[in-house]
Formats: structure tokens, C-alpha cells, sequence
């Protein structure tokens, strides 16, 4: 079976805390990006263990570390499922902050609980995703979600960005979160982040806030370049996804986002 792994942005990104366990305690809410989106292609063999191949866009880590592969480990550690072949072909800009990589991870979950009749409940689909990663239970639901806990704990957000159009910017470096979390200073905001999101979206700037921003965009200047640069082109509200490095602009004029030098521009839902 074939299925669209979409993406995901971040509207807003508070850092609470650090936790005794080693993550930190984040407030988000993430919305799916379904015009972006990889391929993953996941089908049934005879030979047990899994066959894994890539395509499209080339992917810096080793197949084996792939979360794809460890998507079906675990799910043959828990449920016994073996022998299958996984085709990602990849579309998402990697090292983006985009989830490109979870949301691959949760359609082998999916694609692998159809396959063998597993009927697996919703709640159980998001706690085998949430082992893979962060953002990874949120692809399970793939509606706009507030996100808490280390982004795994998520409840609904209710959001009116229809009619307005989204375009994302993927400069040419990566950022890994391992890097991003090296600098982030965690704060509890004065006002959270489901009230401040209640606003308009033309209020949202400088009050709906990515707090990675500040040190990507210290050792990333480029990254810094793209959010003002769709801020310039007229974007009503721009920020950095995750921890970067690709930033988005939501803009009310598909011409005023067709100007920019993206291929990634898409109507919100």
C-alpha cells in the first residue's frame, strides 16, 4: 500500500522547561502541510526482516538509521509483524523542522497495522509513534494539534487560516535539534501560546514566537535571511518550523507569495 507522509509547521514554539529525563517541556501547536508531503510505499514478502529503498531526494543518514526501519522494528518487536519492503520516495526538505523523517516513521505504523489486520486502537497508534519521536504521534491524528509534554501529549486547536496561502523557504543548510536545544534558554510565558494564537494572524508577529529562532539565527545568518525576506514580501505572520531550518510565511495574497523564490507554496485549509 501507498501512502502521503505530509509535513508539518510550527505555530509557535514555547520551551518551558527542562525535564529531569533529558527533554525539555514544549507548548506548540503543529498543523499539517498535506501539499508537501514523501511517498512511502510499504507492501508484504515471502523472507522475513525488512527491504528498504530510497528515492528522490538524498537523505544524510544511514538506511539503517532510518526511521522508517525503526518504525518496523518496533513494530515487530510489539506485534510480531515480519517480512515486509518499504519505497520512501522523499519530497520533504530534511533538517528542516518540517517532521518530514516522523512522518514517515508514522505511515510505516499505519501501513503496517492495515497490512496485518492489527485494528490497532488510535491511542495505542500514538504511543508506538511517540516512541519514534517527538512530533511523530502528531502525523497519527494529522489535524491542527496543541502540543505538549515533549509534543507527544496533544489536544485539538481550533484554527481559521482559510484563504489564506502558505509558502516555505528551505535554505540550503540544515539544523539539527541536537543543535538547536544546545542554546535555548526555556521560559514560561507571561500569556500561553492557545490564547495568544486566538488573535488575528496580521497580530501574530512578535507575539506568536519560535523560541529556537534565536540561536539558529545567530549560527545560521542564512536562516535569519528567508524569515525576512517572506516578511518583506508582504507575509501577515513568518516564522522558523521546529528548530529550523526551513521558515514559512502565511500571506493573503497568492501573488504576493508566488514572488518568492519557493517551490513549496500551498492554499491552507
Amino acid at each position: 500500500m501507498i501512502l502521503r507522509a505530509n509535513c508539518k509547521i510550527n505555530l509557535g514554539l514555547d520551551v518551558l522547561r527542562r525535564r529531569d529525563d533529558g527533554y525539555h517541556e514544549l507548548e506548540t501547536v503543529m498543523v499539517p502541510v498535506r501539499g508537501l508531503a514523501d511517498e512511502v510505499e510499504v507492501t508484504r514478502r515471502e523472507a522475513s526482516g525488512v527491504g528498504f529503498r530510497a528515492e528522490g531526494l538524498a537523505v544524510d543518514c544511514d538506511p539503517e538509521d532510518n526511521l522508517c526501519i525503526k518504525a518496523f522494528r518496533l513494530m515487530r518487536e510489539r506485534y510480531g509483524v515480519d517480512g515486509v519492503e518499504i519505497r520512501l520516495d522523499k519530497r520533504v526538505p530534511f533538517g528542516a523542522g518540517l517532521g518530514g523523517g516522523s512522518s514517515d516513521a508514522t505511515a510505516v505504523v499505519l501501513a503496517l497495522d492495515e497490512l496485518f489486520g492489527l485494528r490497532l486502537p488510535e491511542e495505542e497508534l500514538i504511543a508506538c509513534a511517540a516512541v519514534l519521536g517527538s512530533d511523530t504521534a502528531f502525523f497519527v491524528r494529522n489535524v491542527p494539534q496543541l502540543c505538549t509534554g515533549r509534543g507527544e501529549i496533544m489536544s485539538p486547536v481550533a484554527l481559521d487560516l482559510q484563504g489564506l496561502w502558505l509558502a516555505i523557504v528551505k535554505p540550503s543548510e540544515g539544523v539539527s535539534t541536537r543543535e538547536a536545544y544546545a542554546g535555548v534558554t526555556p521560559r514560561v510565558p507571561a500569556v500561553p501560546l492557545s490564547e495568544r494564537l486566538r488573535r488575528p494572524v496580521s497580530e501574530w508577529q512578535g507575539l506568536v514566537t519560535n523560541d529556537f529562532e534565536p540561536t539558529v539565527f545567530a549560527a545560521h545568518p542564512s536562516v535569519r535571511a528567508a524569515k525576512e525576506e517572506l516578511l518583506a514580501a508582504g507575509a501577515l505572520y513568518a516564522s522558523m518550523s521546529g528548530s529550523g531550518s526551513a521558515v514559512f510565511g502565511l500571506f493573503d495574497d497568492p501573488q504576493k507569495a508566488a514572488a518568492l523564490r519557493t517551490p513549496y507554496i500551498y492554499p491552507m485549509e
